[in-house]
Order: structure tokens, then C-alpha cells, then sequence
């Protein structure tokens, strides 16, 4: 005989988010003791749990916050662990459990293409695997493209099966938009790109890999069919204007904020502070490299690139934020609001309601729970409140980016910097119905009432 909680165990059936959140649980906790063994470590002395979870969970939500030199402290064994967890982290787990179904010719169930469908953000299951296998397709052709064009570059500096692994590290390391590098092995180098802010290759190759990352794998293939159906989506759309928009402006606002500041822009050659710019601008919505020290911007640069980390990348895509397109709504409802029009209207598209409360309510929520972390923060560590709110808001954005304060973590700021890698990269919407149960259909509805606004 069952007992009354083995009975509610067999009928537990978890819906697509709880699939989702439990799978980068699991990876996670898998990532973490490996990362603990003293085989990752280059000294061969095992990192604490707390450490080890921290780096693990940076890299399955592919943020790329560390208080680690990546290239000195991890062994070849940890570093291709934490590749592992950026590569089907970015990807998604369900995106590389559909390869493995695949691959042994096994049906893909409608309950998994529900999962899916929740998985790559699409409002119906509908050629979601042809559309899984679009994305490996192309995430393997970029990658490797990426890995190439590095890896010649870096030949001109250190032997070519360093450089070739150096490749293809940063290359899957940019696509995923994690932000991890290796170049702290060089202890005569600066961390992350700086050695690089006016290398050519390196900037364009590396800024190509974090924009096609950041638009979503939907809006590659759209690009891809352009010549065969002559027309883009209004998903593609929205996300190629505004990021676009927000590229060009950023570029300009970090530019001229930046340009008589003598710790960044000053001493660089015209080219160097056009690719400085521009990398900053790109690199601040989700990816986390760096070809100037953060620490070093004024604070007005600061905080632009916390507001670029909070609106982050694209639907469907590896990076985090509130999304491009749920930006582009709120903008959309003001533009409605101020000329009196009632319907929100994109390139010709008046967008659904549940489309809109959706935007408003995932922005809330997000600023929400920045601003509950950051006051939590401030209270358990000794930083300036910028830097706190810089922090939380690049974990929670999946940024990776860094004033420094994540080197001085405590124990307990690191559990509330995971926590915020961990609902950044699910979403807090996609949280909350997995922590919540399923709400049924309301039978009726209250009358309209009316409050004053403004």
C-alpha cells in the first residue's frame, strides 16, 4: 500500500517551467562537485562547496561572474568543466537532451515539445524541433567559425595548440555570452580583453559572437530564410531595431561620457576609442567581457551600462535582462500613452494585451527583486551602493560584468548572488509558476472601477 505522500509523488507531474528549473538545478549541483575536486583545480587542492556552487551556477546561467583568475586557478579538467556547463547551459539542457533523443532516433513526446516550447520562449509547439535542430546547426557553424578566425589570430602570439584551444574556449565562451577567459594565466596581462582594446580582429570577431548570441537563435534563422520569404518577423523586427538602437546609442553616450577620462578613453588611438566604445556598449547587455576596467568608468558610464545590463538581450537567446522586446513594448505603451492612442502598434502590429501585462509585470518583478537584493547587500558588505547595485544587477542580468565586488563576497552575499544568476536566467516569471500551483479559471468577473493616475 502507497502512503498519502508516495500517492502525491506518483500523480506529481511537473509542468514545463518546474521541468526547466529543476534541470539547471541539476546540472548545477553536478557542476559544483565537479568543480570542488581537486582535479579542477590547478594546485590540486579542492575548492570549498560554497565556491565551487558559485562558479558552477555562474557558469550553467552562462553570467561569467567569478572571483577566480580562470586561466590560473582552474586545471585543463575544470576548465573544460565550466566550458561543458556554459555549452548546454547557453544552449539549454533541453535543447541538448533533444540532440540525444535525436541522435538515438527516439520520438520527441508532446509533452517534451511543451517543455521545449517553454524552453525557446514560442507560443505554440509547432516546428519546435525542426527548430531545435536549427540551433545546434548554427550554434556549432558559429562557434566554430569564431574558434577558427581566434585561433589565427592568437598564433601570431603562442603556439598554435594553445591558440587553438584558446579559440575555441572564447569562442563558445562569447557565443553563450558567458564571459569567462583565459588570459589570466598571463600574470603580465590585464583580465578579460583589455590587452586587446584596439586589436581589430579580436574586437569584431568577438563583438560578431556576442550579437549573434544576443539576438536569439529565432531571429538567426529568420535572417537565414530572408532571401526565401522576402519578409522578416515582427519578433525579428523588434529585436534587430532595438538592438541595433541600443548598440549605436550606447556606443555614443559610453564615447562621450568616456573620452576625457584618462583611466579609459584619453590615452587610446581614434580607433581605439571608436572599438572601446562600441565593445562597452555591446558586451554591457549580456556578455560580460571587457576591453576597459569597469572600475574605472565614471559613475555616469556606470550606471548607463547597469540600465543596458537591464534590459540585456533577446527572447530565445543565451543572455539575460528584461529582454529587447519587453524594452520595446514599455517604450511602445509610453509612445501610446503620450499620444493618446489606445493600442500599442510595432512596425504596423497592434500587440495583445497578454502580450503587454506580461511586459509590465516580468519589468516589475525584475526591478523588484534588483532593488531587494541590492538593500539586502548593502547591509552585509562593505562596498559603495553603485557597486552593490552594479553587481546584482549584471548577476541578475547575466551580464558578468564587475566593479570588483564579487571578489569580496561573503558567504552569505555569494548565496544571493547565485540566487540571482539562478532567476535572471529562468526568468522570475517562469519561477514563479513553477513555485506556484495551477491557477484555475475565474467563473466571473468584478466590475470596472476607476482610480485616478498621475
Amino acid at each position: 500500500m502507497l502512503g498519502p505522500f508516495q500517492k502525491r509523488l506518483k500523480r506529481f507531474r511537473p509542468n514545463p517551467p518546474q521541468v526547466l528549473a529543476f534541470g539547471f538545478m541539476i546540472m548545477i549541483a553536478v557542476g559544483s562537485v565537479l568543480l570542488s575536486l581537486p582535479v579542477s583545480s590547478a594546485n590540486g587542492v579542492g575548492l570549498p562547496y560554497i565556491d565551487a556552487l558559485f562558479m558552477a551556477t555562474s557558469a550553467t546561467c552562462v553570467t561569467g561572474l567569478s572571483f577566480f583568475n580562470i586561466g590560473g586557478h582552474f586545471s585543463t579538467f575544470g576548465q573544460l568543466v565550466l566550458l561543458l556547463l556554459v555549452q548546454i547551459g547557453g544552449l539549454g539542457f533541453m535543447t541538448v537532451a533533444t540532440l540525444a533523443a535525436l541522435v538515438f532516433r527516439r520520438r520527441i513526446s508532446f509533452r517534451e515539445r511543451l517543455i521545449l516550447q517553454e524552453a525557446m520562449n514560442q507560443s505554440n509547439t509547432e516546428g519546435i524541433v525542426r527548430l531545435i535542430r536549427k540551433v545546434l546547426l548554427y550554434a556549432l557553424i558559429i562557434e566554430a567559425i569564431g574558434a577558427l578566425v581566434l585561433a589565427v589570430r592568437w598564433m601570431f602570439e603562442m603556439p598554435w595548440g594553445q591558440a587553438l584551444y584558446f579559440g575555441l574556449f572564447h569562442s563558445i565562451s562569447i557565443f553563450n555570452n558567458a564571459g569567462f577567459d583565459l588570459f589570466g594565466m598571463f600574470p603580465e596581462r590585464a583580465s578579460s580583453l583589455m590587452h586587446y582594446v584596439d586589436d581589430p580582429i579580436v574586437n569584431a570577431v568577438t563583438m560578431g559572437l556576442i550579437v549573434l548570441g544576443g539576438i536569439g537563435f529565432i531571429v538567426i534563422s529568420d535572417l537565414l530564410q530572408y532571401r526565401q520569404h522576402k519578409k522578416l518577423t515582427l519578433h525579428s523586427k523588434v529585436v534587430l531595431t532595438v538592438s541595433g538602437g541600443l548598440i549605436v546609442i550606447g556606443t555614443l553616450v559610453i564615447f562621450l561620457f568616456e573620452l576625457t577620462n584618462p583611466q579609459t578613453l584619453q590615452p587610446l588611438s581614434p580607433i581605439g576609442k571608436v572599438f572601446s566604445s562600441m565593445f562597452q556598449s555591446v558586451t554591457a547587455r549580456s556578455a560580460g567581457l571587457s576591453t576597459l576596467d569597469t572600475a574605472d568608468l565614471r559613475q555616469a558610464t556606470q550606471f548607463f551600462i547597469l540600465l543596458l545590463m537591464f534590459i540585456g538581450a533577446a527572447p530565445g537567446s543565451s543572455g539575460g535582462g528584461i529582454k529587447v522586446t519587453t524594452f520595446a513594448i514599455l517604450i511602445g505603451a509610453m509612445v501610446a500613452m503620450v499620444r493618446g492612442k489606445e493600442d500599442i502598434v510595432l512596425f504596423r502590429h497592434r500587440i495583445a494585451k497578454d502580450r503587454i501585462y506580461k511586459a509590465i509585470t516580468f519589468t516589475l518583478l525584475s526591478f523588484f527583486l534588483i532593488v531587494l537584493a541590492a538593500m539586502i547587500l548593502s547591509t552585509t558588505e562593505e562596498f559603495p551602493f553603485l557597486g552593490i547595485l552594479f553587481e546584482v544587477t549584471s548577476a541578475y542580468g547575466t551580464a558578468g560584468m564587475s566593479m570588483g565586488l564579487t571578489a569580496q563576497l561573503t558567504t552569505f552575499g555569494k548565496i544571493v548572488i547565485i540566487l540571482m544568476m539562478f532567476i535572471g536566467r529562468l526568468g522570475p516569471v517562469t519561477l514563479a509558476f513553477t513555485l506556484t500551483p495551477k491557477t484555475e479559471k475565474e467563473l466571473f468577473r468584478y466590475p470596472e472601477g476607476k482610480i485616478t493616475i498621475g
